[in-house]
């Protein structure tokens, strides 16, 4: 389970950074910046954990918890566009950027999930697995899936037929099938090529 000692060991205001949305074929990359309390209950440092391995529903939980107990959150996005211009994994650092920006508290050091760091003013640390590892980076991870979950349930609404509720602009089988019968929308990801095919 995620902790904090690397963010004790660090010390200072130390904010963990996550994106979420490398692979869809559709929908802007985010990415969150989370400050969690140093003196977080326990009760919802255990609610902590990398977005992957929870429910909708306790993610959902969890960041209602993490906000209630004064935790910093700020959200960062790289859309469609500049996806295409300068390609996903230049989004993706400038997302997370744009994130740690956002913050309501300028932090010390940052600890970001995985081998490559966004352009910053400060310290910052890779940790690959990191969601694994840091609260803070989980808690980021969290806020980031539960932003970009709501954000295409959304779209979904506007552009029925493509079941981003249900899949996040993630190329299952359903999606390609829309993509195929009622062709790309605007929020499709035009430089991913051949995966928009069937």
């Amino acid at each position: 389970m995620p902790d904090l000692e690397h963010e004790r060991r660090i010390g200072g205001v130390v904010a963990g950074v996550d994106e979420v949305g490398r692979g869809p074929l559709a929908g802007p990359v985010l990415a969150a910046a989370a400050i969690l309390p140093v003196a977080l209950d326990a009760r919802i440092l255990d609610m902590i954990d990398d977005s992957k391995k929870l429910t909708a529903e306790q993610r959902e939980a969890a960041l209602a918890a993490m906000l209630e107990a004064g935790a910093l959150v700020a959200l960062g996005a790289a859309s469609v566009a500049e996806i295409e211009r300068i390609n996903i994994l230049r989004a993706s650092l400038l997302a997370m950027r744009r994130a740690v920006g956002r913050l309501a508290l300028k932090p010390d050091h940052v600890l970001v999930d995985g081998t490559m760091v966004p352009d910053l003013p400060m310290g910052c640390t890779c940790m690959i697995g990191g969601d694994g590892i840091s609260a803070s980076i989980a808690a980021a991870s969290i806020v980031a899936k539960v932003a970009r979950d709501r954000l295409m349930r959304r779209l979904d609404a506007r552009y029925p037929g493509y079941a981003w509720g249900r899949n996040a602009g993630y190329g299952t089988r359903a999606h390609r099938d829309a993509i195929v019968t009622l062709g790309i929308t605007l929020h499709h990801r035009r430089g991913f090529g051949a995966l928009l095919r069937r």
